[in-house]
């Protein structure tokens, strides 16, 4: 399953790059998936959720103090997402789940500045260095982009969400 993950993000990230476009471009792919934002926030929010207890729980790579922040941001979203598939897909939800999204982001981008060898404006205080790579493929996948792509897919989904009404 481990082998899984890597390239599952890189297919998260390339879907992302298509919806962004889309997105800019008014596309009829961006209302399409402003329908079903709902459905793919679950979605995506319950394989983020999967991977970190995968990786912490089965793998054991212990989580650093930053990433115990990123999964204070992007745990809740399941719970947000459960609950509005369940609410006859409630689209209220993305006004909850942006505010996560937004502050996973900064998290994970922060985190990803220490892994590429940035200077630490906060010491990370816990066992597990927030330095450390426990994963790395493609030349960019590690588990804070995995973070911040789940982020930005929040955010990207928000968007359509909002744009569906206007498209």
């Amino acid at each position: 399953m481990s082998n899984l993950i890597p390239p599952s993000i890189v297919l998260l990230d390339v879907a992302l790059v298509i919806l962004f476009i889309s997105l800019i471009f008014r596309l009829p792919l961006a209302r399409w998936v402003g329908k079903y934002a709902v459905l793919f926030g679950f979605l995506i929010s319950l394989a983020a959720v999967s991977g970190s207890l995968f990786y912490s729980e089965v793998v054991g790579f212990e989580p650093c103090l930053l990433c115990w922040y990123q999964r204070i941001a992007i745990y809740p979203l399941l719970v947000l997402f459960t609950v509005a598939m369940f609410n006859k897909k409630d689209r209220g939800v993305f006004k909850y789940a942006l505010p996560l999204a937004v502050i996973a982001a900064v998290i994970a981008l922060y985190h990803s500045y220490v892994q590429w060898g940035g200077t630490p404006l906060i010491p990370c205080d816990s066992t597990a260095s927030c330095a450390k790579l426990y994963v790395y493929a493609y030349g960019y996948v590690t588990i804070p982009t995995m973070s911040l792509s789940v982020a930005l897919a929040m955010i990207l989904l928000w968007w359509s969400n909002k744009m569906r009404s206007i498209l």
